[in-house]
């Protein structure tokens, strides 16, 4: 199922998503067996590709460019990894993909394999097309759990690589155009404390108590957002959000526990300040700190944030908007829950939107599927960028 293709192989739209599906890219593995045959099957129509490795160099992303090389073009975007199967109830191996009652059933089938194998089939249409403008498709890592694995592509926008026009990153949407969602940053506090008997706590210093005041702070924190919602109506909920995942600390019931670690996340809309809860946390836990160190001096509280995924604010009439519009035949725009990598696209000033085939719904489920309809829908999507692009 992995072999190196002999040149110039074409596969329709549906072989393509069988041979991406194939590869158990996991964000917790490595990309590179995909990203290996990505680079042999372009290679076979003589398109070249750059790699951007992570810093272990197990994984990638990929910038593929079709057309002129000498402007920017239409990045069409989507990431490699999937998520976890282990403890869903799959009822056929979620690796393999698997056709049946108008789906195409697999892992990763509808997020968001299916985009890129529209991407990567269509190559040697591309090349025939004689394209004015060039397609550059961007192949990312990492998406689920950090966003990351486009940052260094993106860097390399308007220097080693051309500056893109529009980005359409392919997420499914059911070709509906997303303009904004929230962005996420995620935390790790680790609170140390001093251990002690439970009979004398003045002797020590309780890193499960700093913890609970902690806690109590993001609750507060997340009722005082709960009554400052956005009025636009686009956001379910219509305000920010912060989530306490885990907390766990302490080893016995007598014992003043000297190490709690809470996982916690912010979740803000387009329009808010990102800085603004992590500042009012941080706060706190200086309070906090400071009446640990009374009785325990070498008291400390660490926060690192683990992610950050900036949001998708509206950019009404940008070129991005306006080509998925004429692309999909939408004329409105739509928010979505989830977060994405056009955040880090849109920060870069470049005009980006949210469109691809399937449906949310089905993603991170066993069974995981997209219907042959909207595999079909985005092959028209493409095909209708690829007929602007040679205008």
């Amino acid at each position: 199922m992995t072999a190196t293709p002999s040149a110039g192989q074409r596969y329709t739209p549906l072989e393509m998503l069988a041979r991406l599906v194939a590869f158990d890219t996991v964000s917790h593995r490595s990309n590179l067996p995909l990203i290996d045959f990505v680079e042999d099957y372009l290679a076979g129509w003589g398109v070249a590709a750059t790699r951007f490795p992570n810093a272990a160099g197990d994984k990638a992303a990929l910038f593929v460019s079709v057309g002129p090389q000498d402007r920017g073009g239409i990045v069409l975007s989507g990431h490699t990894d999937v998520v976890p199967v282990e403890g869903q109830a799959w009822s056929r191996d979620p690796f393999t993909l698997h056709v049946a009652d108008g789906r195409a059933y697999g892992r990763g089938a509808v997020d968001m394999k299916a985009f890129l194998a529209l991407g990567l089939a269509l190559v040697p249409d591309f090349l025939a097309a004689d394209l004015r403008t060039p397609i550059h498709l961007f192949l990312s890592y990492d998406e689920e759990v950090t966003c990351l694995g486009v940052v260094d592509g993106i860097a390399a926008m308007g220097g080693t690589l051309p500056r893109p026009r529009a980005v359409i990153v392919g997420e499914p949407t059911m070709l509906d155009i997303c303009d904004a969602h929230k962005g996420v940053r995620t935390f790790q506090t680790l609170i140390k404390g001093f251990a002690a008997h439970s009979s004398k706590p003045q002797l020590g210093a309780s890193a499960v108590h700093a913890g609970a005041l902690l806690a109590a702070e993001l609750d507060q924190m997340a009722e005082d957002a709960r009554l400052r919602p956005d009025t636009g109506g686009r956001f379910d909920p219509p305000y920010d959000t912060i989530h306490i995942g885990s907390f766990h600390g302490g080893i016995a019931r007598n014992i003043l526990a000297d190490r709690a670690e809470i996982l916690w996340e912010i979740r803000t809309l387009p329009s808010s300040d990102p800085e603004a809860g992590p500042a009012r946390f941080a706060a706190r836990a200086e309070k906090v700190l400071a009446r640990m160190r009374a009785t325990a001096p070498n008291a400390a509280i660490e926060t690192e944030m683990t992610s950050d995924v900036p949001g998708l604010a509206p950019e009404p009439g940008s070129e991005a908007e306006r080509l998925a519009m004429r692309l999909s035949g939408r004329n409105h725009t739509i928010a979505v829950a989830y977060a994405t990598e056009a955040g880090h696209f849109q920060q870069a000033g470049l005009p980006t939107v949210v469109c691809g085939p399937g449906s949310i719904d089905q993603a991170h489920q066993p069974d995981e599927y997209i219907t042959l309809e909207q595999l079909a829908a985005g092959e028209a999507f493409m095909r209708k960028l690829m007929a602007e692009c040679r205008s």
